[in-house]
């Protein structure tokens, strides 16, 4: 994940300084922006390693989500909150999967007003392949080891919680019925 040419000093450390002699909120800005940094250098290293499978990783999302529904078919609001994209996001990303013939869509097949996508069985292929090269590249995380990553994901649940992603209270289920 290292930078073709290192910066000669840490933008956000020096962005913290500055904004201490401004504002208050130095520890929240300078975790935020470590945060949004981080996903922009990870999410820049999984798109490039998933160039080479014609995809983008929201594109690879949607195919893992697809992968993981009982039919292999969603309709396509239920793809986008799920994935937490805009609608128009969603419209997109599967017309670039089904000019790809990776997925399909079809009509729901008791909602005339609902349109599912499907996952064909050359997204299948893809979404294992991807999935592989991902894992192999410790899906741009592997600097940090096991309880590392576990830590990680239990600092940033409060956060997810408070904005309301999902309920405390709820496990995973498979109520991903059309």
């Amino acid at each position: 994940m290292a930078r073709k040419s290192p910066l000669p000093f840490d933008p956000i450390a020096e962005a913290a300084r500055q904004w201490g002699l401004r504002w208050d909120g130095v520890a929240e800005m300078r975790a935020v922006t470590s945060l949004m940094r981080v996903q922009q250098l990870v999410l820049g290293e999984l798109d490039e390693l998933l160039r080479t499978h014609g995809l983008t990783f929201a594109r690879y999302e949607a195919l893992v989500l697809l992968t993981f529904s009982r039919h292999g078919s969603l309709p396509l609001g239920k793809m986008g909150e799920r994935l937490q994209v805009h609608p128009t996001s969603i419209t997109s990303i599967i017309d670039r999967l089904e000019a790809s013939g990776h997925v399909v869509r079809r009509p729901h097949p008791t909602d005339g007003r609902t349109i599912l996508a499907e996952i064909t069985e050359s997204g299948r292929d893809l979404a294992e392949k991807a999935t592989a090269d991902l894992v192999k590249a410790d899906f741009g995380v592997g600097v940090l080891a096991g309880p590392d990553l576990d830590s990680l994901t239990a600092l940033l649940r409060p956060i997810r919680l408070a904005a309301g992603d999902f309920r405390p209270d709820t496990a995973p289920t498979r109520s991903d019925t059309r």
